[in-house]
C-alpha cells in the first residue's frame, strides 16, 4: 500500500506543467518544419516506396534520413525527459496520397520507436475518424465517433498523430500535465489522490487478450522507480463495472475520479491546439493525458475529418510497474505496449 510519505509533496520539472503558460509559449511544443526538413523526409519516403514494401514494415534503415534525424533524437528526449509533447508543423500532406503521407508518418515513427498493435486487428497504423458508432455502446472505441472524449491515455508510450483533414466545426486537441494535478490533489485533497493509486477496473471494450478477464484492474496513478506514471480513461473505468467480477468504486474512489476530471478539465491546466492538416502531434503517455472535444464533420466524404495514429515503444524509456503487464503483455522497454489478441496479424492498412 503506497503512503503519502513515500511520494514527493511536488513534482518538479518540465513534464509537471500549467496549460496557461504552454499556450502562451509555443515555441516549448510547437516546431515548424522548414523547406529542408520536408525534402530530407520526401528523400527518405522515396528510398522506402522504392522498395515496395508494406508500410507496416518501415524501419529506420529503410527510411534513411538526413540532417533530421537529429531533431527526432531531440524530439525523443523532449518527450522522454521534458514537456512530453510536441507539434511538427507544415507537412504538405495535400500534395501526398495516402501511401506517401503513411510512408513519412511511420518513417519518423520507425526513428522514434517501435509501432504496436492499435486494435485486435493488428492495425499499427490507425485511423481517427467518425464511423458512425454509438457512443454509448461499451463495445465501441470512443475515437471512433465525433464525441467528446475526455482526458485520456493510450496503451503505448508515445501517441502520434497525423492530421490529414480537420473537422468543419471543433475536434480541438487538448493536453494537461498528469504531474501537474498530481501536485492540486496532493495539496488539496492528499486523502482522494491516495485513492488513485489503488487498483480500479478498466473496461477492455471488447479486446481480450486470449485468458484475460475483459477488464483490467491497474490503478490510474502508479508510483515506481521514482517517476508517477499515470493510466486513465474514465469513461472505460465507469463502463467496467458492468462486469460482475470487477472491483467495486466505493463513494471515495468516485470522488477521487471526479477530482481528477475537474482539475483535468480545469483551463489553468489544459491547454488547447486546433491540429492543421499536415500537423504531426506526439504526446508522451505516462505523463500526459490527451483529449478531444466533440466536432461536426464536412458532409463531403473526401473533407471528413481524418488522422492517422501511431503507437509507439520508445527505447530508453522508463521502467513500469509490474501491474501494467496487464495492459502491456510484455514490459520490456523499447518492446512493449499495444494491443494483442489470438487474431492479431501487425500490418498497416492505408484506409
Amino acid at each position: 500500500m503506497i503512503r503519502l510519505e513515500d511520494m514527493p509533496k511536488r513534482l518538479e520539472g518540465p513534464a509537471a506543467w500549467l496549460g496557461a503558460e504552454m499556450a502562451a509559449a509555443p515555441e516549448r511544443w510547437l516546431v515548424e518544419l522548414s523547406p529542408e526538413d520536408i525534402a530530407d523526409l520526401e528523400q527518405a519516403a522515396a528510398h522506402f516506396l522504392a522498395l515496395g514494401r508494406d508500410v507496416g514494415e518501415i524501419t529506420a534503415a529503410a527510411f534513411p534520413l538526413g540532417p533530421f534525424a537529429d531533431h527526432l533524437a531531440a524530439l525523443k528526449e523532449k518527450l522522454l525527459h521534458g514537456v512530453g509533447v510536441e507539434v511538427l508543423r507544415g507537412l504538405p500532406v495535400a500534395r501526398y496520397d495516402q501511401r506517401m503521407a503513411a510512408t513519412i508518418f511511420c518513417g519518423i515513427g520507425a526513428h522514434l520507436g517501435s509501432a504496436r498493435s492499435q486494435n485486435a486487428a493488428g492495425h499499427i497504423l490507425g485511423h481517427v475518424r467518425n464511423t458512425g458508432a454509438d457512443a454509448n455502446d461499451p463495445n465501441v472505441r470512443i475515437y471512433q465517433t465525433a464525441a467528446r472524449q475526455s482526458f485520456h491515455t493510450d496503451s503505448a508510450d508515445c501517441v502520434g498523430l497525423l492530421c490529414l483533414n480537420a473537422a468543419k466545426e471543433g475536434g480541438l486537441s487538448l493536453l494537461v500535465s498528469a504531474e501537474s494535478i498530481y501536485n492540486r490533489m496532493r495539496a488539496e485533497r492528499p486523502d482522494l489522490l491516495l485513492r488513485l493509486f489503488e487498483p480500479i477496473a478498466t473496461d477492455r471494450r471488447g479486446e481480450v487478450p486470449e485468458g484475460a478477464k475483459p477488464y483490467m484492474e491497474i490503478p490510474p496513478l502508479s508510483w515506481h522507480a521514482g517517476k508517477l506514471t499515470v493510466f486513465y480513461q474514465r469513461q472505460y473505468i465507469d463502463s467496467a463495472q458492468r462486469f460482475e467480477g470487477a472491483l467495486r468504486l466505493t463513494p471515495d474512489h468516485v470522488a477521487a475520479l471526479d477530482m481528477f476530471d475537474a482539475l483535468a478539465n480545469d483551463p489553468k491546466l489544459n491547454f488547447g491546439m486546433q491540429l492543421e492538416p499536415g500537423d504531426m502531434q506526439f504526446v508522451y503517455n505516462h505523463s500526459q493525458l490527451h483529449d478531444r472535444t466533440g466536432f461536426t464533420d464536412w458532409p463531403e466524404p473526401a473533407r471528413r475529418r481524418h488522422l492517422f495514429r501511431l503507437w509507439l515503444s520508445l527505447p530508453d524509456d522508463r521502467p513500469l510497474p509490474p501491474v501494467f503487464a496487464e495492459r502491456y503483455g510484455s514490459l520490456e522497454i523499447g518492446a512493449r505496449g499495444g494491443i494483442i489478441t489470438a487474431e492479431t496479424r501487425l500490418h498497416a492498412p492505408l484506409d
